[in-house]
């Protein structure tokens, strides 16, 4: 690969839109949701998997539910996407744990991390 090309497929990595928003992990088996905040969603699934195939998922009650049911047994949904590339860190932050607090008891979930 050119040092062109290298430079231009770092350059587009870095600058990618990211998506912020809330997600649901659901247990078909169990009925069980859990809710979560992410700043970026389209990758947010991946990582989330990683762990609980590992064993290391840091909610250990889901990690429980996991390791019962079985990776077949998880549905991984975006339930809300925030699409206001203007606000601040702080104010994303801040609007993030709003919506995961309104999604928990709309979906009367539990939080998926920690």
């Amino acid at each position: 690969m050119d040092k062109d090309r290298k430079r231009r497929i770092v350059k587009d990595y870095k600058e990618r839109k990211v998506s912020p928003g809330i997600y649901a992990v659901r247990c078909t088996a169990t009925g069980e949701v859990w809710v979560a905040p992410s700043r970026n969603l389209d990758a947010q699934q991946n990582g989330f998997w990683f762990a609980l195939r590992l064993g290391t998922h840091p909610n250990k009650a889901l990690q429980a539910v996991w390791n019962a049911e079985g990776e077949a047994a998880f549905a991984f949904e975006i339930v809300e996407r925030i699409d206001d590339e203007e606000l601040t860190p702080y104010l994303l932050d801040a609007l993030l744990k709003e919506r995961v607090r309104h999604w928990r008891a709309e979906l009367g979930a539990g939080l998926a991390v920690g």
